[in-house]
This record gives C-alpha cells, structure tokens and sequence, in this order.
C-alpha cells in the first residue's frame, strides 16, 4: 500500500488481543481486586441514599394525561407510560393488553477505556439506581439517556460525555445501538460504545479504573455488575483466549468457541433466523392507558386483579451522587424473580448455546435471540406442561454438576424496581439438548453471537448480559 493512499485497514488486529489480554489480567494497575469491596462500601457512605414508594398524586412534574391517562412528564421528555395491545400467532396467549414504557429518544451507554502498564482498563462508575435492590452496582462511564445528558433535569453535567459525544476527544472500539427490554419497553434502543481514551484521564472519586479480567470476576457476585455495563461488555470484540490447559473442560470448550468453527455455518444461522422473522407475527399497537382492559388504576399501582406480570408503581428518590439529588418518577415493578439461562452443549470440544427467537411485543423488529430460558416462572403456573417455556424444567431443577454459572442481576434500575433474574449457565445431558433444536431454536458458538452483537436487534440484552457472563469465565484459568 503506498504511503500516501487514503485507504486504512478495515478493523484493528489488534485490538481483540488487547481486549483478551484485559480480560486475562485479574489484578488492575489501579484498583487491586481485593479493594473492590472496601470501595463500595465507602461510596455507599459517602452519599445519601433513599427510595420510597409514593402515590401518584405526589409525584412532582409528573401527571396523569386528561385524555390519554397516559403517565407524562411536564416536560414532555423523558419518558412515558401508555398502553399497548398485543397480537400473536404463536404461543397459548395470542393477544392481550399492558402497560408500556415509551422512551423514543436515544441514550447512551459508554465504557472508556485506556491503558495502563500495558493493559486497557475500563473506567467504571459506583452509580446509584432507584430500581436496584441495592440501590449502588458498577455502571458504565456514561450511562444517560438524552434528556438527562442534555440537562433536561436542570441538573449536573453528565461526566466524561465529551468522549462519546465529541468528536477527537478517544478512538471508538466499538458502537451499536442495541435493544432493551422489549416486554416492557417499547422500540427502544441504547447507543452502546467503547472509546479508547486519548491523553490524561482523571478518575473522579465515583470511579475506578479495573479490568475486564477484573469485571469478569466481579460478574460472578449477585447484584454488582448492573445491565447497562452487561450489554456494553458483549459488545466488546474480545480475541482468543488459550484456556487449553484448563482444568476445567467447559472452560477450555468456551475458550474454543470463541473462534473454532459451529455446527451451523453463519450463512446457516442467518438464514435460520430470518425465516423465523418472517413466520412468527407480532402485532403491537399503542393505545390509551386510561383505555386497558383488565389492568385497574389505584392509589399507587396500576397493577392487574390476579397480581400477576408487573405492575407501574410510583417512588420518590434520594441520591447524592447524581446530577439531580432529588426526583420522583414512575416505575414497573415486576411480579417474581425471572430466570434466565443459556443451555450449552459441548460438540466436537467446541461449546455452543442454544438461542431461542424470542417475539417480544417491544422490538422494532419482533424477534431478536434471547437465550434459551427467559421468564418469571410463577407467570406460567396456570399453564399446562406443553405451554410451558421450553427447558425451563432444567433451570428450576438443575442435575448436580449441571450448573457452570448462577448469579443474580438486576435488570435496568432506572426504569424498573427490583427487577432481579437468577442469570444461569447450564449444561446439562447431552439427551436433554438434542443436536436436533425444537422449532424456534438454534445452536450458535460464543463467536457466532459475538459476531451478532456487533450489528443491532440480533440478540436480545438478557442473551448480551449471559454473553458478558460467559466471556468473565474465561477471567482466569480454573
């Protein structure tokens, strides 16, 4: 290539050797692992924290449309709670009715990342969220819808914006925008970015310089890593990683996947799913919230007669450490602890998962890859075996030696309260995952969804959060 050509290399080689390198270094230049805990609990001293339920009439700024009954802020930004009604063609409910969070500006989720002694450390945030159970969990750089980044709020700049926003300020790793929870809101997608930081980069007292080996094991602990760094961290194109003299063969077939070949080729599994967008029908049309049948208005929930699903519930919110210190808003509550796990099958030494096409009535494209098990099980009681979520029996009752992986997380705490799934990893006899997928799955490698996650609405945030939780298996050799 002549010097004086314009033309660069298509993608950095070496980047995804960095980024393997990160996620092998469970000791930070900045921040030793064993700290990590002694950190947490001094920013959880150092603000004031507290969240409590409120009826709706107390919320601040925050009404009730006289037309629509739709939930809406005086501003008319944020966010707001409507109605949909929902039509299907497959499963044994084939319509019904719900509330739905409307967000339709785009926010953004970003790590910055640099280097020190050689290795690319991730700056991440001790944020507070309202829904989280514990309210305080390790959040990404930036983690900020458009309202709140441009001050909506009349509150604190968001820091380390201009790394994401401006252009020059760090060299972006990666940049997609992805989808959130599409039962509960409505065609929303997130701008999810890593940007190497150019120059000298103060750590605010809020934040610590760690690694993805580092995250990777803190992945392991219930209610730590909160979504929003989940889904940035699946989007990371992370390199091969030599765990061939592992102890343990599922981490050495893990390592495997992420680059020997798959069962089905990509083409394979494209086509796989592109004709299950195109058989499976889900029809979503926003309508009155005031207008939803069989959902009653209360005090303070909006919730359904048999207690069942979700409700919307309304809270007041106490933060030191946020732009804004003091807020109200509404929030959905859901009805059970959800459970969420990847099925894995070990062929020819090479790990593979089994995604499922997941409908969701929130997609802008009704199907993304969800993993193979997504749900609140107690919403299924009533059903019979057959109409049961697939594989769920392996997940409620595990064979001993079945489970790689169990952690509990919490779903996006700043739209829903106490939203917490047991993230699961199992692998179970070969005759209880058939090479041969039931309809509507399909057996994929670690490499073949890191691929996906690079482009957006292919794999769903559940499936981005277990791939985040996969690559931190591979944190160090066991």
């Amino acid at each position: 290539m002549s010097p004086n050509t314009l033309l660069r290399p298509r993608a950095d080689v070496e980047l995804p050797g960095r980024l393997a390198d990160s996620l092998t270094t469970t000791e930070g230049a900045m921040l030793p692992t064993g700290d990590f805990a002694a950190w947490m609990d001094q920013m959880r001293g150092a603000h004031a924290f507290r969240v409590d339920r409120i009826p709706f009439a107390a919320l601040d700024r925050w009404s009730f449309h006289p037309d629509t009954g739709n939930v809406v802020h005086d501003s008319g930004r944020f966010f707001t709670v409507e109605g949909l009604h929902v039509t299907t063609e497959a499963g044994p409910h084939r319509q019904w009715h719900q509330p739905i969070i409307k967000q339709a500006e785009v926010g953004i989720l970003g790590i910055l990342v640099k280097e020190f002694d050689g290795v690319l450390h991730c700056l991440m945030q001790a944020k507070m969220e309202p829904g989280n159970p514990n309210l305080l969990q390790l959040s990404p750089t930036v983690q900020a819808t458009r309202s709140n980044y441009t001050r909506v709020h009349e509150g604190a700049p968001v820091r380390y914006l201009d790394h994401f926003v401006t252009p020059g300020r760090g060299r972006v790793l990666a940049d997609v925008l992805q989808s959130e929870h599409g039962a509960w809101f409505h065609r929303k997608n997130n701008r999810n970015m890593i940007v190497e930081a150019d120059g000298d980069i103060e750590a605010h007292p809020d934040f610590r310089w760690l690694t993805l080996g580092q995250i990777g094991e803190l992945l392991h602990l219930d209610n730590v890593v909160n979504m929003d760094a989940r889904t940035v961290l699946a989007c990371a194109p992370i390199g091969a990683v030599d765990r061939e003299g592992s102890s343990d063969p599922f981490v050495a077939a893990l390592a495997r996947s992420r680059q020997a070949g798959a069962l089905h080729s990509d083409v394979e599994l494209l086509s796989w799913f592109t004709a299950e967008r195109a058989r499976q029908s889900v029809r979503a049309e926003r309508v009155p919230l005031a207008a939803l049948p069989g959902w009653v208005k209360g005090t303070h929930t909006i919730d359904r007669p048999d207690g069942r699903f979700f409700r919307v519930t309304a809270v007041s919110v106490e933060a030191g450490s946020r732009e804004v210190s003091r807020w109200t808003q509404p929030l959905i509550e859901p009805r059970g602890l959800g459970v969420t796990a990847f099925v894995t099958r070990r062929i020819d030494g090479v790990l593979h998962v089994l995604m499922r096409a997941r409908a969701e009535a929130g997609f802008l494209g009704a199907l993304e890859l969800g993993p193979t098990v997504q749900c609140v099980p107690a919403n299924h009681d009533d059903l019979p075996p057959e109409d049961r979520p697939a594989f769920l029996g392996l997940a409620l009752h595990p064979a001993p030696g079945t489970v790689r992986y169990e952690a509990v997380h919490s779903e996006e705490g700043g739209r829903f309260l106490n939203a917490v799934s047991r993230y699961m990893i199992l692998e179970p006899a070969p005759e209880q995952a058939p090479l041969d997928a039931p309809p509507g799955f399909c057996w994929a490698t670690v490499g073949q969804l890191t691929s996906l996650v690079r482009h957006s609405n292919y794999v769903n945030v559940q499936a981005r959060s277990l791939l985040a939780c996969l690559n931190g298996m591979l944190a160090r050799p066991r």
